[in-house]
């Protein structure tokens, strides 16, 4: 549970997590209605950094696309054809199938090229069990575009071999931050990349398929390991809950003159007054001083802009790597959290109050642009709603540990009184438990809970129970097995997994 003030910006821990359940189901709510559920995007672009083998063939990993006759009418070819949609001459072509502006964090889909309507509705974003090399190679070269002040950077080439783990990769990132006096712009930056990744690994781990059994559901272990046990990574989620809230209090003017038809006019009044709510919370939340970085007087001010632009230089080519996913809907929730947290970037650091007057500059973003800021946003909001679930899971199973210790603690009958209690008092074992080593109180407490913790789940998903509970069994094996000394607890690693 963190307090306190969050770094670099002008709010706190607490301030967001009193707005999180509102926030989150008005933004439940948003990303459902047809302007923001359909996003267009390409899934074809070949990596330009090496030849990826890892491509996943799972059936997980599939996406599925819509025909041009379900999207909305006014985005169809049709209407599209009224409308310029090719790139303009100020953009830059630098790789086939997608372009830049100066004032771009990331590199943007080409609209006239490959690209496709995606429901994200219909592939939300879960655990695949895409993993292993290929997803650890697209991780370790986004932390090492952490890495300021070199002419060029130099991308693992498809004969590179990672020797160190994600992990170190991020450790030895922040310790070169450190090292060079933890300049703020490159903190922000390495803040930025770590919360999206542990955003992304809270969600997989709140969806996470057993592959012994096929079922998904919440796993704790997965979620303590990969964030819990690193407070950084859960503080780095609210770092970016608070940039995408001021980002978007920044927006509000455009976004409140922005044409959000799609042809269905009660959908669109809805999409509007849900938009209404969620920037009335941001507002509140969103407080951080974006003209506090990438300034500079006199001398330092040629360097402050020479670092804000490696920086978008950096960032773009997290965007690129998206593109070396080999798991399709990876790959499309990689592109749309990237662009979602370089469009809050772009509106935070390269456009001033003119640039943002819907009057005068009516389409200085593209409707995927807004989409996908909106979308992370959620993404970001639903892991702080999820680690919630998970603290809740986590003091649950204490609380059974608990109450086991407290059973093993208890006086020991003697003689025939206890034969005849433990004659009375039969219990059979649950299915896949392991046998505990208490006394029959403690055991008696231990399935007492277990009931009582069944009953009190009666608002979450089936699975999210048995989750639960399967949680717990692990937990009292395991002590067990300590209690025992009858050898491992066979955990599985997850180190290499996306």
């Amino acid at each position: 549970q963190l307090s306190g003030p969050i770094e670099t910006t002008e709010c706190d821990y607490e301030t967001v997590e009193s707005a999180t359940e509102i926030l989150f189901d008005r933004l439940e709510k948003l990303v459902k209605t047809p302007f923001f559920k359909y996003y267009k995007v390409d899934l074809f672009r070949e990596c330009p950094f090496w030849q990826d083998e890892g491509l996943c063939m799972q059936r997980s990993c599939a996406v599925e696309s819509l025909d041009e006759s379900d999207i909305p009418e006014p985005w169809r070819a049709e209407a599209l054809s009224r409308v310029r949609t090719a790139p303009d001459q100020d953009a830059h072509l630098q790789y086939p199938g997608c372009y830049y502006h100066d004032s771009d964090f990331c590199f943007l889909d080409d609209a006239n090229g490959d690209s496709q309507y995606i429901d994200l509705t219909l592939n939300p974003e879960s655990f695949t069990g895409y993993a292993g090399d290929s997803a650890w190679r697209v991780w370790s070269s986004i932390y090492r575009e952490n890495c300021f002040g070199l002419k060029e950077r130099g991308i693992p080439s498809e004969t590179t071999t990672v020797v160190s783990s994600m992990n170190s990769l991020a450790r030895e990132s922040k310790l070169k931050l450190e090292e060079e006096g933890e300049c703020t712009e490159k903190r922000a930056y390495y803040r930025i990349v770590s919360g999206m990744h542990a955003s992304i690994s809270t969600h997989l781990c709140r969806e996470f398929v057993d592959q012994r059994t096929g079922q998904s559901g919440p796993n704790l272990q997965c979620f303590i390991s990969r964030v819990a046990a690193h407070p950084e990574r859960l503080q780095n989620i609210y770092f970016n809950v608070v940039i995408l809230l001021r980002a978007l209090t920044r927006l509000e003017p455009y976004l409140s003159a922005y044409d959000l038809r799609t042809g269905d006019p009660i959908a669109d009044m809805e999409t509007k007054n849900v938009l209404t709510s969620v920037l009335d919370v941001a507002k509140r939340i969103g407080r951080f001083d974006e003209h506090a970085l990438f300034k500079g007087e006199n001398a330092t001010y040629r360097s402050f802009q020479i670092l804000k632009e490696e920086f978008k230089a950096h960032f773009r080519n997290v965007s690129l790597i998206m593109d070396c996913v080999g798991c399709d809907k990876c790959r499309l929730w990689g592109k749309i959290q990237t662009s979602g947290v370089g469009t809050a970037l772009k509106i935070l650091f390269e456009l001033d109050e003119r640039t943002l007057n819907p009057r005068t500059n009516p389409a200085f973003l593209q409707r995927t642009e807004i989409v996908a800021m909106v979308n992370t946003l959620h993404r970001f909001v639903e892991a702080l709603h999820m680690t919630g679930s998970f603290r809740e899971m986590w003091a649950a199973s204490e609380r059974v540990l608990q109450d086991i210790g407290e059973g093993d603690e208890a006086t020991p009958m003697k003689g025939e009184q206890a034969g005849r209690s433990k004659a009375t008092r039969p219990r059979q074992p649950i299915p896949g438990a392991s046998p505990m080593a208490g006394t029959p109180e403690a055991q008696e407490t231990f399935y007492t809970t277990i009931g009582e913790l069944v009953k009190g789940c009666s608002t979450w998903s089936m699975s999210a129970c048995a989750n639960l509970v399967r949680v717990i069994l692990d937990m009292a094996g395991k002590v067990a097995t300590v209690l025992s000394g009858s050898g491992k607890d066979g955990t599985p690693s997850m180190e290499k997994e996306l």
